[in-house]
Order: C-alpha cells, then structure tokens, then sequence
C-alpha cells in the first residue's frame, strides 16, 4: 500500500471515530481472544491457546479463540451499562477465501444505539454515509449516496429469483424452485439452507449497484439474534450491499433471555455437528439478558433485563474499499494476506 493510501486510510478511520464520538457513543476496545464465543454455524474460527508460566501444575495450553466479532464482549458490556457503544478492531474468520472482499483477519466497525431498532439504525446510517462523504455528500457517486434503496427479502425473491418466499417455504417447494432457476442442490438440504443457495446465486448478483441498497426483513427461519416482526414470519434485520457488495448487517437485537438460551442451545447443536473448528460456548450468556435487581429502569415481571438496542456491524475495509474507488479489499490493507 503506498504512503498516500495509507494516509487516507487513517483519515477515514478518523472520521469514522469523530462521527460516534460527536453523538455521545462510548467507544470501548474489548479481547480479540476470548475463551467461549457465540455459536454460529455459518462460521468457522480460529482457535489458539495460553500456555501457563513455567512453573505451574500443568503446562497444558488453555484453549482460546480469535473473535469473529466482538458482539459477545459488547453485549456484556449493554447489559451492565445500557450505553450506545462503538468498537473498531480486529476480528477473525477461518475457512474464508481470500481476495476481493475477503480476509481471515479484516477490520470491524460495530455499533450499538441504546432505544432503536433496526429502521433507527438504518437512517444513522445513512447520516453515517453523508458525514463520510462530506462536502460530496450531494454531489459524489450515486452509488455511494444515502438515501438508500429499501427493498425487503420477499420482494427481492419475488423480482429476481420469480417466485413467493414465504409460500415455498410453507408448502416445500424451495428445493423446486432452486432447480428451476438451474442450481442442483444436494438431497437433505433444510428450508434455511436452500433459501441461502438461492439468495446467493440467483438473488444477490442481481442486487442494484448504482444505489446503496438496504435488504430488509429476513425470514424468521433463518435464524438470529435478531426480534421477529410480521406475525413471527420475518425479523428485524437489513443488510447494506453497495455497488453489489455486502457491507454491513443490522438487527434489532433480541432482548429475551429465554430466546437467546434457545439460540445458543439449537446453534450450539448445529456447530458440534460440522464446524471444523470446535469451540467451548458459554451456556450461561443468555443470564445477560435477565432483570438485574439492582438495575435502574428495567421493567418489573418482564423476561429481559436487556435494554431495547439496535446493532450494526460493518466490514470497515470493504468500506475504505468503496470509498476510495478499488475495486478489491486487497488493495485498501496494508498488509494483505496470500
């Protein structure tokens, strides 16, 4: 990376700090290392391990894992303090290729507002965008400019892979479907499995690229920690795809305890039984999320003591990458991995 990239790197970075730290968000810096994570099937970790000082009982390494994100450390911190927070760090993906939009070690920027949801975070945003943007905030790329385009996943189905989600979920025809449109699933794929094999190759490449598009509403089958809307059928969640590409996921966080036991339980499951990578999980997250008795204002006789918040977390390289014009994340890191 030349001296001059470098620089405009360090001037996003900075905007991007001066934009939260002007609307009173608390920026927190949490371990990359942690010794359980969130259970996410979709993604596979990295795992290390602390060596005791010479002269312990046993030098037997104590297992440790690189963060994926720093939700799990966030969270904690949420359920303690109910503070808007801020984080840019270092976060860790194993079994990702590496390239255009991808990188095992890649730069997080996640964000959480205490008393909004998913549409709140939206249009921060969007004010996000134009702050970054500046003085061209009116006049620089479309591709780039807010508003964006809002477009939820039953529409996004309906227009680009032609036919109704939520109804060939219902009746089992997803799999039909996918081979309609020329993929050629493997047998015992689930309803979640198929809908993201569709998504992926008949849905997203058709995605607008002269616009930021915002996908909204997902299919409460997928599952999340994210609140359920629509009668239970979708939830709170958008992801943010610029010029084509996936820059960012949001949710209205899930404040039950008991739905975030569930999660953890059923992802817990899925993860033993194909994660490559294994790794421990903290059976007790989900008490986070009970009434703190010593808590000011969390309501009496309800299921959470987890503040009503909205989450974002953006791939901060993929968005120096769009901002500066490259086409390949590669070309924005300072020292990008083989």
């Amino acid at each position: 990376m030349d001296l001059e990239l470098l620089r405009e790197r360090a001037r996003i970075i900075r905007r991007v700090r001066a934009f939260f730290d002007e609307r009173q968000y608390l920026e927190v810096d949490t371990p990359l290392l942690s010794p359980d994570l969130i259970p996410e099937s979709c993604l596979e970790v990295f795992e290390t391990g602390r060596i005791p000082p010479e002269g312990s009982k046993t030098r037997q390494a104590e297992p440790l894992w690189l963060i994926p994100s720093p939700e799990i450390w966030m969270k904690k911190l949420i359920a303690d303090h109910r503070q808007s927070l801020y984080q840019i760090c270092k976060c860790f993906r194993n079994g990702e290729s590496t390239g255009r939009f991808h990188s095992p070690e890649f730069t997080m920027l996640e964000y959480y507002t205490m008393g909004a949801n998913y549409l709140d975070s939206l249009a921060l945003t969007e004010e996000f965008f134009s702050s970054l943007l500046g003085d061209s905030a009116e006049t620089g790329p479309v591709s780039l400019r807010p508003p964006f385009l809002r477009i939820t996943m039953e529409e996004a189905f309906a227009r680009w892979a032609g036919f109704d989600l939520y109804t060939a979920a219902a009746n089992g025809s997803m799999e039909a479907e996918a081979r309609r449109l020329g993929l050629d699933p493997p047998p015992g794929l689930d309803t979640a499995s198929l809908y993201d094999l569709i998504f992926i190759h008949a849905v997203e490449p058709n995605l607008p690229k002269d616009k930021p598009t915002a996908l909204i509403d997902y299919p409460a089958f997928v599952p999340c920690l994210a609140q359920k809307n629509n009668g239970g059928k979708t939830v709170e969640r958008w992801e943010l795809y610029v010029r084509g590409i996936e820059l960012a996921n949001c949710y209205s966080e899930e404040t039950d305890a008991e739905e975030v036991r569930c999660f953890f339980e059923n992802e817990s499951a899925e993860k033993e039984k194909s994660a490559l990578v294994k790794h421990r999980v903290d059976q007790d997250y989900w008490k986070n999320f009970l009434p703190r008795s010593n808590t000011v204002g969390f309501p009496k006789g309800k299921s959470s003591g987890f503040p009503p918040c909205s989450g974002v977390a953006m791939g901060l390289d993929r968005l120096i990458m769009v901002l500066t014009g490259r086409s390949s994340i590669d070309g924005v890191l300072p020292f990008p991995m083989a």
